[in-house]
């Protein structure tokens, strides 16, 4: 289970952060370190699952919701940036901004005194 997270991870970050050499070996070195320091865990173990759990969450986040910028040159007074968004990456309908702050029933509406 282990092997199968950290592959996960490696395949995550080579997806999330194409075309930057730096910042791939940098994720790459960070997900190395962590399982290596949770590689004495028994694989039983409650921690190591959650560890293992840990992992395949932040896996999906980097495929999912992490999306690259590059500022375009020669974009005049106002900066334009290009993103990078890949197959697997989360695309929302923006229906919440649509809705008001009762419609959502979020605590902003309490804060304010709305009910």
């Amino acid at each position: 289970m282990a092997l199968a997270a950290y592959r996960h991870v490696l395949r995550a970050t080579r997806i999330a952060f194409s075309g930057d050499a730096r910042l791939l070996l940098s994720a790459r070195h960070q997900a190395r370190s962590s399982f290596a320091l949770n590689s004495a865990l028994s694989a039983s173990s409650a921690e190591a699952t959650a560890q293992i759990t840990h992992a395949e969450d932040v896996a999906t986040i980097l495929r999912q919701n992490v999306v690259q910028g590059q500022k375009v040159e020669g974009g005049g007074p106002d900066e334009k940036y290009q993103l990078r968004i890949h197959e697997e990456t989360e695309r929302g309908d923006n229906e919440s901004i649509k809705m008001s702050r009762e419609e959502m029933g979020s605590l902003a509406g309490l804060k304010r005194g709305i009910s």
